[in-house]
């Protein structure tokens, strides 16, 4: 009946509502397994269940009441979710602006409590104290149109760990950070055991967003629960530790990247959301303007030579990669792929996972995948002397290499190669193109609106303003898009491709400087100038492509 009979009992018979030869007597006269001695208590009559749960309510300072589904305001449903009031228990009966009051019947239910007003965004939650057959009569009457959402974590042996309404509010709390994070689109969830607080933040559309915090006080359990999650070792604290944690929402098949490292004040958790609807992603949907388009898939379809794709951390270069691979992967050719880790599962394709441990890294892979005769082959990351050599050289034999590099701009990669040592004569030779990225929001379809831009803005855009009309649009800021004006993301593009005149500079040394000059006067357009055209367009803001191209070159 409640979540500690034993407290209850002990309390009643204080009060004088029992006898220690009642209790004694029905303690003897338990049969069932799962039985208690409050149960027989009150199934003998010898205490009512309004007197136990009014007992137990004054002493917690709460009020007691019954439920009665039809005198509850069907607007207030809404306020919570049905699989929301499932997990805990609870139908709501009242709310306004600042507060929600819920029914629930375990006075003592302080975790689900808790949870809630974490899930309801640190909105304030008020209790009182119901019956729970009422309960439960009022839930299947108020969500009787509504079906909760499917969540599902799924193990390597492929079982599944089913999120029920008896699990432990802290598992509960624990999937809905991610199942919550999933439903806003996150990139990825920060999990940060502050020094007074638990914070949780969520990036979105590239920026963080702080949510509300669970309570401190759940720290340690909630951190446990995603280890478990993650098959990471709950016990280990002192180093950093990798997992992943594959889920089920809806339906949709997801897989987490999460990776723990000790802090003064316990573990801070990052989860990457690895979207496999990402897979389906074409070229367009990347954000190409048509001709940059057109010259992209002319070289992804070259049938040898290195490609590249450059930016920092988050520029979306692996999302890239995957859209060319999904484009050429036809069955006449072998694609083989070496990641770490392998973030997508794509079918079709041969993906080899590097694992450092047993002494299979970049370099071993590729030269074991070459002997497999592949015709187009997908480095993760050139990241050393040996394996660009490797690639240099597979491109030269016959083989499409496609791969990342860390550098700022497009030009900048054959830097970039010859600083790791690569030789000039292999960098000219086999290299074909590099592309450089950066991922801008997107303005809100959804509250996108018009507006005449100022002199200082028309000024910034420089001659592209001349194919502006009269306007430009932003977002205006809606509940889609909380309230940020923006909603996804796209790309913008800076395609440097080799001639003959720049691969005599990069046998001569020429500086970036001089590679990209000649690259302009070849017609590439800089990531800046990318975006203005995508302003221009309506795509994004002016102060988007400002903020992301702002140590680029022009």
């Amino acid at each position: 009946m409640t979540s500690n009979d034993e407290y209850v009992i002990r309390l009643l018979t204080e009060r004088g509502f029992l006898t220690p030869e009642q209790v004694e007597a029905a303690a003897n006269s338990m049969k069932a397994a799962n039985e208690t001695t409050l149960d027989v208590l009150v199934a003998g009559g010898t205490i009512g269940e309004d007197e136990v749960l009014g007992t137990v309510a004054d002493q917690f300072g709460l009020k007691y009441c019954h439920v009665n589904a039809e005198a509850i305001d069907p607007g207030i449903v809404k306020e919570i979710p049905v699989d929301i009031a499932k997990k805990y228990g609870v139908v709501p009966v009242m709310a306004d602006e600042d507060s929600i009051t819920v029914a629930l019947s375990d006075p003592m239910g302080y975790d689900a409590i808790d949870s809630l007003r974490y899930v309801l965004h640190g909105r304030d939650v008020e209790a009182v104290i119901s019956p729970r057959a009422e309960i439960q009569a009022a839930m299947s009457k108020l969500y009787a149109d509504d079906e909760p959402a499917d969540v599902q974590t799924r193990d390597e042996m492929g079982g599944s760990d089913d999120v029920s309404g008896d699990d432990a509010p802290v598992i509960k709390l624990a999937t809905l950070i991610i199942t919550n994070a999933i439903k806003m689109k996150a990139s990825d969830i920060h999990i940060e055991p502050m020094e007074k607080e638990f914070r949780v933040r969520y990036r979105i559309d590239g920026a963080l967003r702080k949510m509300d915090s669970p309570p401190k006080r759940l720290q340690g359990a909630i951190i446990s629960r995603l280890k478990i999650m993650s098959k990471m070792k709950i016990s280990e604290k002192r180093i950093p530790q990798d997992g992943r944690i594959q889920i089920t929402v809806n339906g949709k098949d997801l897989d987490l990247r999460v990776n723990s490292v000790p802090t003064n004040h316990g573990e801070s958790i990052v989860m990457r959301i690895l979207d496999k609807s990402n897979l389906s992603l074409g070229l367009p949907q990347l954000g190409f303007l048509s001709d940059d388009q057109t010259t992209f898939e002319r070289l992804i379809k070259l049938p040898d030579g290195v490609v590249l794709v450059t930016g920092p951390t988050g520029s979306g270069k692996t999302t890239t990669l995957y859209a060319c691979l999904g484009q050429i992967n036809t069955p006449d050719k072998k694609l083989i792929t070496v990641e770490d880790p392998v973030e997508y599962q794509m079918s079709g394709i041969n993906q080899v996972q590097v694992n450092k441990d047993v002494g299979l890294d970049f370099t071993a892979a590729l030269r074991s995948i070459l002997r497999q005769a592949p015709n187009i082959i997908m480095i993760g990351e050139i990241r050393d002397a040996e394996t660009a050599d490797i690639a240099m050289e597979a491109a030269l034999t016959g083989h499409l290499v496609f791969s990342t590099l860390h550098t700022n701009d497009a030009p900048s990669a054959v830097t970039r190669l010859l600083d790791i040592g690569v030789k000039p004569f292999l960098v000219a030779s086999a290299l074909r193109a590099a592309m450089a990225q950066r991922l801008v929001r997107a303005i809100c379809e959804n509250c996108k609106e018009a507006y005449t831009p100022t002199d200082r803005e028309l000024k910034m855009l420089g001659a592209i303003s001349k194919t502006i009309p009269d306007h430009m649009y932003h977002g205006a800021g809606c509940d889609k898009c909380g309230k940020s004006g923006y909603k996804g993301r796209k790309g913008i593009f800076e395609i440097f491709k080799v001639d003959d005149t720049i691969q005599r500079l990069i046998f001569d040394h020429a500086p970036a400087t001089l590679l990209r000059q000649r690259a302009r006067e070849m017609g590439m357009r800089t990531l800046r100038e990318d975006g203005m055209l995508k302003v221009a367009s309506g795509m994004t803001t002016l102060s988007e492509i400002l903020r992301v191209t702002m140590g680029d070159a022009d």
